[in-house]
């Protein structure tokens, strides 16, 4: 957490708020969220530069700049980047590791309470070196259900635990491959080389469907994600396995079993519907 949705919202956010704004300053506090570049060596090559872009590429938040460099932020649990128009609830900046002064008199910050989230600065042939690793964008036109059908048709492992697999799949997390899961029909334990075309159609359905949806309601807040205005998501009221494990199955009433036994992670399945 944050998983695609959540990353996806952010950049959203920031694209519209700050493609365009020049960053005047950078102020690391907690130097250890920084990876492959010091405090100074940002501080320099970022300031004086100008915002051009903010996308996401898997769970990774990205800002394009006018250097060609790119930061590329990693949230992982518990970061978030907030913009400050001077109206931001303190308590939320309480946790800021640095904080990146626009022209315009804002700024934007890194915050991250458990420091487990990550900041880099990146030239476009290491950002290029780095993302080659990463699998599909599932919501990419190219996501067919004969692709996914390809990436499982070679796996023993468990179907959910090859779903989260960032290099076959990029951007889904636990959260949301509970939901898809769920949704296809699917037991979570499942080899994802037993699972047919027909399924694999479904599930691809399903992943791009809930992704989608969540995005829609700006992802999912349990606890800490924050969208860049510092409101949390709304998608938690509409999940439909993730966080009900022992509350009736939605689809046929019988209680949803909660485990962590396929991958260490909470798994949320109904024992009767998926199989």
């Amino acid at each position: 957490m944050p998983e695609l949705p959540e990353t996806e919202t952010i950049a959203r956010d920031l694209d519209r708020a700050v493609a365009g704004t020049r960053i005047e300053s950078v102020v690391v506090t907690k130097p250890d969220v920084l990876r492959e570049v010091t405090s100074r060596t940002l501080a320099k090559r970022v300031s004086g530069t100008r915002i051009e872009r903010a996308w996401r590429r898997a769970k990774l938040v990205v800002l394009d700049l006018s250097s060609g460099d790119r930061i590329v932020v990693q949230p992982r649990f518990t970061g978030a980047l907030l913009i400050d128009d001077g109206t931001l609830p303190r308590e939320l900046l309480d946790y800021s590791t640095m904080r990146f002064q626009l022209d315009d008199g804002r700024a934007l910050h890194y915050r991250d309470i458990r420091r487990l989230g990550t900041v880099a600065l990146m030239d476009p042939e290491r950002f290029a070196q780095y993302t080659a690793a990463l699998g599909a964008e599932p919501l990419d036109p190219d996501f067919t259900a004969e692709h996914l059908s390809v990436l499982l048709r070679g796996s023993r492992q468990a179907i959910k635990k090859v779903l989260m697999d960032q290099r076959v799949v990029a951007g889904v997390g636990n959260i949301y491959a509970n939901e898809a899961l769920w949704r296809a029909g699917i037991d979570p334990s499942r080899e994802a080389r037993l699972v047919s075309d027909g399924e694999a159609a479904a599930l691809r359905e399903a992943v791009v469907s809930v992704l989608t949806e969540s995005i829609a309601h700006r992802g999912t807040s349990f606890r800490d994600y924050r969208d860049a205005s510092g409101e949390r998501g709304g998608f938690v009221e509409r999940l439909e396995a993730y966080g009900r494990a022992g509350q009736p199955c939605l689809r046929c009433g019988r209680r949803l079993v909660g485990t962590h036994a396929i991958d260490g992670r909470m798994t949320v399945l109904c024992a009767s519907c998926q199989k």
